[in-house]
């Protein structure tokens, strides 16, 4: 355990943010799962609904730093050629 006060505050502060970019790749993979749910049904309106809202999260993670922005491109040009296949 640490004994310095700016080691301690560090590790709350690591926490807090591990908390967080965890919270938020939750989010992320919440919508990739319904975008692939949709696509497996072949259900056009649906996929490309839950792509545009998927495609905005993975957005999101990318400016908050939780993925990198070749990540956020890579992971959003599957899911579109995904929902591009059933259309």
């Amino acid at each position: 355990m640490a004994n310095i006060k700016s080691a301690k505050k560090r590790i709350l502060v690591n926490e807090t943010k591990a908390a967080r970019n965890k919270a938020i790749k939750s989010k992320v993979k919440t919508c990739v799962k319904k975008v692939e749910t949709a696509v497996a049904h072949k259900d056009a309106a649906a996929a490309a609904e839950a792509l545009r809202v998927a495609t905005i999260e993975i957005n999101k993670a990318g400016s908050k730093g939780v993925y990198h922005k070749n990540t956020c491109a890579r992971k959003i040009s599957r899911l579109a050629k995904a929902v591009n296949g059933i259309a």
